[in-house]
């Protein structure tokens, strides 16, 4: 009977994960929800990001990662309110890999100058496909 169990919840966890292995094109987008921090600036936030992305692309999995900042246009003005950090991946395996390598890397140095900038508490992980 344990045998059976087993291979049914394998077989289901099989079954859920395969969407995100066999859809062509599909990327792995992560989305953090972020806040500024005192008196920290949009400017800021961009060139902290763009060390980061640029320390990533150095990565095993981060060789054609891109990565956005997202601020609302109907809220605050530069250094007030909410925006998102967006990371893609070209494909889950490419962002497994890279978020394996991430530990001590030289991305995980530059979220210390990020982590000073703004809070960036939450994330969710998205799939998605480019629509042609």
């Amino acid at each position: 009977m344990k045998t059976l169990t087993r291979s049914i919840l394998i077989s289901l966890s099989l079954i859920i994960a395969a969407p995100a292995y066999s859809a062509p094109g599909l990327q792995a987008i992560q989305i953090f929800n972020c806040t500024f921090n005192d008196d920290a600036t949009a400017v800021q936030v961009m060139e902290v990001a763009s060390a980061w992305l640029k320390a990533a692309k150095g990565m095993d999995g981060g060789t054609s990662m891109d990565a956005y900042i997202r601020f609302p246009v109907a809220e605050g003005t530069d250094g007030e309110g909410d925006f998102r950090f967006v990371i893609t991946t070209p494909s889950f395996a490419e962002w497994g890999a890279f978020t394996d390598a991430y530990e001590g890397s030289e991305a995980s140095k530059v979220d210390e100058k990020f982590n000073n900038l703004a809070d960036c508490d939450d994330s969710t992980i998205w799939e998605g496909l480019k629509i042609q």
